[in-house]
């Protein structure tokens, strides 16, 4: 037997008790005898595609506790407006891809051989063995192998398995069929990649927006989260560029040799860093790391990927790059010991006071950092560098939760 939640033209998702090997046509007639409708009147819409009757549940990729829409279309509308769709984009050389619960985009962030390995290990003489041994690693990868999404989950607050869900851009339900699934992740995180056809009453929309979800418990509609694009399964078993070792899961640096990091590597090279302040502030970005080779152009652009670090290690980046941030706006962070409330002082004063309501309210002079005086001060702090001109929305988000855990 399944569980599966079914909501029937947007309303509550009601739970339904099913044989694995049950049809769709069977869900269909189960949920119009309850509706008072034609049961082949009725869709049956799930991941962004529509549920033939003759397949069965199991043969649908349907995992336990799946949320199912089951629409009623307005009288004299069908599919043929998806199905012309389809047409032209198969007869444009478009290929329609596998449903969202089998997608594999491992192929687009993974680097074709391990090459790069050898140019950092062994550096030029090394190539010609990296090169083979990729080849061989490649030759000898799982066929079929099926693809897994990773997120950094909030209710479990920790890197979990995902699973990519599609809705409908203009009214945010899930009852949009896609003309055809991603082919890399471009399709899946910059919007207006995708159409589709809106199956909700009234609604015209036609912008599939992708978005992920924990695949470790169930979820409601509304459980979203981030996805971490850089952490694939090593389905061509590169090695990690520290450690040399294949792992199942590893991260790839998106710089020109997409160089690929095992967690462990990565957890170590995101905490010496982090140790030794060494992560890298971009107006743009934010608080960031490069590849761990050192290649330009390749800082992390989802910061969530430091989560990797742990709730305590992660307060730390948090509170740095909002330190960095604050500094590169004329900003600075409150003297007093165990305080360290960011501060905007106006430009004109020297005397600068802690606010009470986010710090300790301790007096002090701008230039030298000391308790307010007047007079010269004995030492001088540098002042601070960098263009405030732009300030990047992560950013922006690291100094609110600073401040949020100082009230």
């Amino acid at each position: 037997m399944m569980i599966v939640f079914v909501r029937y033209n947007l309303g509550p998702g009601v739970a339904v008790e099913l044989q694995a090997e049950a049809s769709v046509a069977e869900l269909k007639e189960l949920v119009g005898n309850q509706q008072g409708v034609p049961p082949q009147e009725l869709r049956v819409l799930f991941a962004g595609r529509e549920l033939q009757s003759s397949a069965s549940l199991q043969g649908c990729d349907l995992p336990e506790q799946s949320t199912v829409h089951v629409v009623l279309p307005p009288p004299g509308s069908s599919s043929s407006q998806l199905l012309l769709l389809q047409e032209r984009l198969v007869l444009g050389g478009e290929k329609e891809q596998d449903s969202l619960t089998t997608l594999d985009l491992s192929s687009s962030r993974l680097p074709a051989t391990s090459s790069g390995l050898a140019v950092i290990l062994d550096g030029a003489g090394g190539r010609a063995r990296g090169e083979d041994q990729g080849k061989e690693q490649q030759a000898a990868a799982p066929k079929g192998t099926r693809s897994t999404f990773f997120v950094y989950c909030k209710r479990c607050l920790s890197i979990q398995s995902g699973k990519l869900r599609v809705r409908c851009r203009s009214c945010r339900q899930m009852t949009l069929t896609i003309s055809r699934g991603p082919s890399c992740w471009d399709d899946v995180l910059l919007p207006g990649q995708i159409h589709g056809i809106c199956q909700s009453k009234d609604c015209r929309g036609n912008e599939a927006e992708f978005y992920m979800k924990c695949a470790s418990h169930p979820t409601s509609e509304d459980d979203v989260s981030v996805a971490l694009d850089l952490i694939l399964p090593n389905i061509r078993r590169v090695p990690c560029i520290g450690c040399t070792d294949v792992m199942d899961v590893v991260l790839v640096f998106q710089c020109s040799d997409r160089h690929v990091i095992c967690l462990d590597c990565f957890h170590r090279y995101c905490q010496s860093r982090l140790n030794e302040r060494q992560f890298v502030y971009n107006s743009v970005i934010g608080y960031s790391l490069p590849c761990a080779a050192g290649c330009e152009n390749s800082l992390i652009k989802e910061l969530h990927h430091f989560r990797i670090l742990g709730d305590d290690q992660y307060g730390r980046y948090l509170q740095y790059g909002a330190e960095e941030c604050l500094q590169s706006i004329g900003g600075m962070m409150c003297p007093s010991p165990g305080c360290g409330a960011g501060l905007l002082p106006p430009d004109a004063s020297r005397k600068v006071e802690c606010d009470r309501q986010l710090g300790c309210g301790f007096v002090f002079c701008r230039d030298c950092r000391e308790g307010y005086h007047e007079g010269p001060c004995e030492i001088l702090v540098a002042p601070p560098t960098g263009d405030g001109s732009q300030v990047s929305h992560s950013c922006r988000m690291m100094m609110m939760v600073m401040l949020k855990r100082l009230t």
